[in-house]
C-alpha cells in the first residue's frame, strides 16, 4: 500500500507529492529547465513500474539530458504515479525504481537535479483519491513547484513526454514548446509540439537543448 504521510523517509512535501533535489549543482536566477516524463520517455515503461531490476533506458535518451548537463540547464523529471493511489505499490517501490533509472543515466554520465511524482488519482483512496489535482499532468503543478524550488524560466523551458498529458502540462506551464515520443506534430496557441520518433529528431531536440545553453554561456 502507499506511504500516504507527508513525514518518513521519503521526500513527501504531501502525500501524494514526491519533491527530491538530487545532486547540489546551483542554478543562476530565471535558468530554463529541461523537463522530461520518465516512464515511457526516460526508460522504457513497463506498465505501473515496481521493479528496479526490469528498468531500461530508452534509446537516444542520454544524449538528450547530457546536452542539458553540458549547458548548466537544470533536469527535472515530472512524473505521474497513480500505481500508488491504485495500491498497485507503495512510495518504496517507486523510490527504489527511481534510484535504478538516476542510476543508469549516472553510468552514462547524465544526471537529474529534480524529480517530482505526483501520486493523486480518482481511482485511489484515502488521501491520494483526488481527480484532477493540479500536481497531476495535464495540470501544470508539478512544473510550477520546480520553478518556485529552483527560480526557473518557464517561458524559455522545454519539456519532453510521451503523452499528450506532457506536452499539456508545459503548455499551460507557459513554456514555448515540447517533444512528443513516437507522437506527431502540431501547434497550439504560444506552444508548439515537435515529433521525436527517429535520428534526425532526436537531433533536434538535442539542437534545441544546446542553443538554449549557449544563451546562457
Amino acid at each position: 500500500m502507499a506511504d500516504t504521510g507527508a513525514s518518513g523517509p521519503y521526500p513527501l512535501a504531501e502525500p501524494g507529492l514526491w519533491v527530491e533535489r538530487v545532486g547540489s549543482r546551483a542554478f543562476p536566477a530565471n535558468t530554463p529547465a529541461l523537463f522530461l516524463d520518465r516512464d515511457g520517455t526516460i526508460n522504457v515503461d513497463t506498465g505501473y513500474p515496481d521493479d528496479p531490476t526490469k528498468m531500461v533506458l530508452r534509446d537516444g535518451i542520454v544524449p538528450v539530458i547530457a546536452a542539458a548537463n553540458r549547458g548548466n540547464i537544470p533536469v527535472v523529471i515530472v512524473s505521474n504515479q497513480s500505481g500508488i493511489a491504485r495500491g498497485y505499490f507503495g512510495w518504496k517501490e517507486f523510490a527504489a525504481v527511481n534510484g535504478r533509472v538516476l542510476e543508469l543515466l549516472a553510468d552514462d554520465n547524465a544526471f537529474v537535479d529534480m524529480v517530482l511524482a505526483c501520486a493523486y488519482h480518482e481511482a485511489g483512496s484515502g488521501p491520494l483519491a483526488i481527480a484532477d489535482h493540479p500536481m497531476r499532468k495535464p495540470n501544470p503543478g508539478m512544473l510550477l513547484e520546480a520553478q518556485q524550488r529552483l527560480g526557473l524560466d518557464l517561458k524559455r523551458s522545454l519539456i519532453v513526454g510521451d503523452k499528450p498529458a506532457d506536452m499539456q502540462a508545459g503548455q499551460r506551464a507557459g513554456l514555448p514548446r515540447g517533444w512528443l515520443v513516437d507522437g506527431v506534430g502540431s501547434k497550439q496557441p504560444g506552444f508548439g509540439v515537435l515529433p521525436l520518433r527517429n535520428l534526425d529528431e532526436l537531433d533536434g531536440l538535442v539542437g534545441a537543448i544546446e542553443a538554449l545553453g549557449s544563451r546562457l554561456s
